[in-house]
Protein backbone atom coordinates (compact mmCIF):
# COMPACT_ATOMS: atom_id res chain seq x y z
CA UNK A 1 0.00 0.00 0.00
CA UNK A 2 1.45 3.15 -1.14
CA UNK A 3 1.91 5.78 1.72
CA UNK A 4 0.95 9.02 1.58
CA UNK A 5 3.95 12.05 1.76
CA UNK A 6 4.49 13.21 5.07
CA UNK A 7 4.54 17.44 5.20
CA UNK A 8 7.30 19.58 6.74
CA UNK A 9 5.69 23.44 7.13
CA UNK A 10 9.24 25.65 6.94
CA UNK A 11 9.17 29.34 7.70
CA UNK A 12 11.85 31.86 8.44
CA UNK A 13 13.80 31.47 11.40
CA UNK A 14 12.44 27.93 12.03
CA UNK A 15 14.62 25.50 14.48
CA UNK A 16 16.62 23.27 12.39
CA UNK A 17 17.00 20.54 14.80
CA UNK A 18 13.89 19.68 15.88
CA UNK A 19 12.89 18.01 13.27
CA UNK A 20 15.48 16.10 11.51
CA UNK A 21 15.24 13.07 13.46
CA UNK A 22 11.67 12.55 12.54
CA UNK A 23 11.96 13.30 8.95
CA UNK A 24 15.33 11.29 8.68
CA UNK A 25 13.99 8.07 9.87
CA UNK A 26 10.39 9.06 8.25
CA UNK A 27 12.38 8.35 5.34
CA UNK A 28 13.90 5.31 6.29
CA UNK A 29 10.69 3.91 6.96
CA UNK A 30 9.43 4.92 3.17
CA UNK A 31 7.61 7.42 4.03
CA UNK A 32 8.24 10.58 1.26
CA UNK A 33 8.68 13.58 3.02
CA UNK A 34 7.98 17.42 1.43
CA UNK A 35 8.70 20.65 2.59
CA UNK A 36 5.87 23.59 2.34
CA UNK A 37 6.17 27.26 3.17
CA UNK A 38 3.59 30.07 3.17
CA UNK A 39 3.47 31.41 -0.85
CA UNK A 40 5.63 28.92 -1.97
CA UNK A 41 8.47 31.28 -1.51
CA UNK A 42 11.97 30.09 -0.03
CA UNK A 43 12.89 30.49 3.63
CA UNK A 44 15.63 31.05 5.96
CA UNK A 45 16.48 28.40 9.28
CA UNK A 46 17.50 29.57 12.68
CA UNK A 47 20.65 28.55 11.59
CA UNK A 48 21.03 30.04 8.24
CA UNK A 49 20.03 27.02 6.01
CA UNK A 50 17.82 28.35 2.80
CA UNK A 51 15.43 26.06 2.01
CA UNK A 52 13.16 25.59 -0.87
CA UNK A 53 9.85 24.50 -0.88
CA UNK A 54 8.06 21.37 -2.61
CA UNK A 55 4.59 23.37 -2.64
CA UNK A 56 2.85 26.27 -1.27
CA UNK A 57 1.51 25.26 2.25
CA UNK A 58 -2.02 27.16 0.39
CA UNK A 59 -2.83 24.33 -1.38
CA UNK A 60 -1.53 21.36 0.62
CA UNK A 61 -4.90 19.29 1.42
CA UNK A 62 -5.23 16.95 4.62
CA UNK A 63 -6.63 14.24 2.68
CA UNK A 64 -3.06 14.30 0.92
CA UNK A 65 -0.61 13.90 3.44
CA UNK A 66 -0.21 11.22 6.23
CA UNK A 67 0.92 14.10 8.79
CA UNK A 68 2.16 17.71 9.24
CA UNK A 69 5.11 18.37 10.97
CA UNK A 70 5.14 22.28 12.32
CA UNK A 71 9.06 23.09 13.84
CA UNK A 72 9.51 25.51 16.35
CA UNK A 73 10.56 29.46 15.42
CA UNK A 74 10.64 32.76 16.77
CA UNK A 75 8.33 33.73 14.02
CA UNK A 76 5.35 31.90 16.01
CA UNK A 77 6.06 34.96 19.08
CA UNK A 78 6.74 37.98 16.61
CA UNK A 79 3.30 38.86 15.63
CA UNK A 80 0.84 37.24 14.10
CA UNK A 81 2.48 36.35 10.51
CA UNK A 82 2.05 32.59 11.27
CA UNK A 83 -1.63 32.80 12.23
CA UNK A 84 -2.30 30.82 8.32
CA UNK A 85 -0.19 27.42 9.32
CA UNK A 86 -1.85 27.30 12.87
CA UNK A 87 -5.17 27.41 10.51
CA UNK A 88 -3.67 24.62 8.38
CA UNK A 89 -2.95 22.74 11.11
CA UNK A 90 -6.80 23.24 12.76
CA UNK A 91 -7.83 21.85 8.65
CA UNK A 92 -5.76 18.45 9.40
CA UNK A 93 -7.02 18.17 12.63
CA UNK A 94 -10.75 18.57 11.61
CA UNK A 95 -9.88 15.91 9.01
CA UNK A 96 -8.57 13.56 11.32
CA UNK A 97 -4.99 13.79 9.89
CA UNK A 98 -1.91 14.38 11.97
CA UNK A 99 -0.27 16.73 13.47
CA UNK A 100 3.04 17.15 15.06
CA UNK A 101 3.90 20.91 16.39
CA UNK A 102 6.88 21.13 18.53
CA UNK A 103 7.99 23.99 21.22
CA UNK A 104 6.86 27.51 19.62
CA UNK A 105 4.49 26.07 16.97
CA UNK A 106 2.87 24.53 20.10
CA UNK A 107 2.47 28.21 21.00
CA UNK A 108 0.62 28.74 17.62
CA UNK A 109 -1.66 25.97 17.80
CA UNK A 110 -2.44 27.11 22.11
CA UNK A 111 -3.63 30.87 20.02
CA UNK A 112 -5.58 28.50 17.70
CA UNK A 113 -7.57 27.13 20.46
CA UNK A 114 -6.23 23.60 19.08
CA UNK A 115 -4.58 22.63 22.68
CA UNK A 116 -8.05 23.74 24.84
CA UNK A 117 -9.27 20.31 24.86
CA UNK A 118 -6.34 17.99 24.01
CA UNK A 119 -3.20 16.70 26.33
CA UNK A 120 -0.44 18.31 25.61
CA UNK A 121 2.98 19.76 26.31
CA UNK A 122 5.69 22.19 25.45
CA UNK A 123 8.58 24.45 26.43
CA UNK A 124 7.19 25.23 30.02
CA UNK A 125 3.45 25.28 31.46
CA UNK A 126 3.86 29.35 31.78
CA UNK A 127 5.19 29.68 27.94
CA UNK A 128 2.03 28.27 26.96
CA UNK A 129 0.15 30.07 29.65
CA UNK A 130 1.37 33.76 28.35
CA UNK A 131 -0.86 33.08 24.80
CA UNK A 132 -4.00 33.10 26.99
CA UNK A 133 -5.15 30.07 26.20
CA UNK A 134 -8.27 28.10 27.75
CA UNK A 135 -6.00 24.55 27.76
CA UNK A 136 -3.93 25.13 30.95
CA UNK A 137 -5.26 22.23 32.81
CA UNK A 138 -4.60 19.74 29.88
CA UNK A 139 -0.94 20.60 30.06
CA UNK A 140 1.28 17.57 31.03
CA UNK A 141 4.88 17.50 32.22
CA UNK A 142 6.40 15.23 30.22
CA UNK A 143 8.86 15.15 27.19
CA UNK A 144 6.43 14.60 24.80
CA UNK A 145 2.47 14.09 24.70
CA UNK A 146 0.58 12.17 21.76
CA UNK A 147 -3.83 13.05 22.27
CA UNK A 148 -5.31 11.53 19.27
CA UNK A 149 -3.66 12.96 16.14
CA UNK A 150 -1.84 15.52 17.82
CA UNK A 151 1.58 15.32 18.88
CA UNK A 152 3.54 17.99 20.60
CA UNK A 153 6.92 18.56 22.40
CA UNK A 154 9.07 21.20 23.99
CA UNK A 155 12.36 22.47 22.13
CA UNK A 156 14.92 20.20 23.90
CA UNK A 157 12.92 16.69 23.11
CA UNK A 158 13.82 16.41 19.46
CA UNK A 159 14.13 12.85 19.80
CA UNK A 160 11.05 12.11 22.32
CA UNK A 161 9.02 13.92 19.13
CA UNK A 162 10.00 11.86 16.65
CA UNK A 163 9.58 8.72 18.95
CA UNK A 164 5.79 10.02 18.94
CA UNK A 165 5.24 10.49 15.24
CA UNK A 166 7.28 7.09 14.17
CA UNK A 167 4.73 5.50 16.88
CA UNK A 168 1.93 7.38 15.80
CA UNK A 169 2.41 6.53 11.69
CA UNK A 170 3.00 2.87 12.90
CA UNK A 171 6.61 3.40 10.94
CA UNK A 172 7.94 0.74 12.71
CA UNK A 173 6.83 -1.71 15.63
CA UNK A 174 6.84 -0.50 18.86
CA UNK A 175 10.29 -2.83 20.00
CA UNK A 176 11.99 -1.03 17.06
CA UNK A 177 10.73 2.40 18.65
CA UNK A 178 11.38 1.62 22.28
CA UNK A 179 15.50 0.31 20.89
CA UNK A 180 15.21 3.49 18.69
CA UNK A 181 14.62 5.78 21.55
CA UNK A 182 16.91 4.23 23.52
CA UNK A 183 19.36 4.33 21.19
CA UNK A 184 19.53 8.26 20.18
CA UNK A 185 18.00 9.27 23.31
CA UNK A 186 20.11 7.75 25.82
CA UNK A 187 23.03 6.63 23.90
CA UNK A 188 22.38 2.68 24.96
CA UNK A 189 24.86 0.26 22.97
CA UNK A 190 22.77 -2.28 23.50
CA UNK A 191 19.74 -0.99 21.90
CA UNK A 192 21.52 -0.78 18.41
CA UNK A 193 21.25 -4.33 17.76
CA UNK A 194 17.99 -4.44 19.03
CA UNK A 195 16.91 -1.48 16.43
CA UNK A 196 19.36 -3.37 13.31
CA UNK A 197 17.94 -6.61 13.92
CA UNK A 198 14.32 -4.95 14.46
CA UNK A 199 14.13 -2.80 11.35
CA UNK A 200 15.89 -5.78 9.45
CA UNK A 201 12.68 -8.41 10.26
Amino acid sequence: MTRKPVHLALYDTWADWETGHATAHLALAGFEVRTATPGGRPVTSMGGLRARPDLALEVLRPEDSSLLILPGAAAWDEGDGLVPVARTARAFLDAGVPVAAICGATAGLAREGLLDDRAHTSAAAPYLAATGYAGAGRYVEADAVTDGPLVTAGPTEPVAFAREILRLLGAYDDKAVDAWYRLFHHSDPAAYTEWTEAVSR
